[in-house]
């Protein structure tokens, strides 16, 4: 389930970088990638739904484009 020997090239653009801007990261790109869908992407992320909305809270506060409930623009 977990890699524990990930590739170089995955990993090298994540060191040096605050954990807390990775968790970010991945959780609106999972919210990209399942088009919007909360439970969907805390499933994924194995987070709960709750989690994940308060979450995405705190990045909407902050000004962070965050995809509306099965909105996305597959644009970007």
């Amino acid at each position: 389930m977990y890699d524990f020997n990930p590739r170089p090239a995955a990993t090298a653009q994540l060191v040096g970088m605050p954990a807390a801007e990775v968790e970010r990261d991945l959780i609106l790109a999972t919210l990209r990638q399942t088009e919007g869908n909360r439970t969907h992407a805390a499933g994924v992320l194995q987070i709960s739904v709750r989690t994940l909305r308060n979450k995405l809270a705190i990045y909407t506060e902050q000004g962070f484009d965050v995809p509306a409930p099965g909105l996305v623009d597959n644009a970007h």
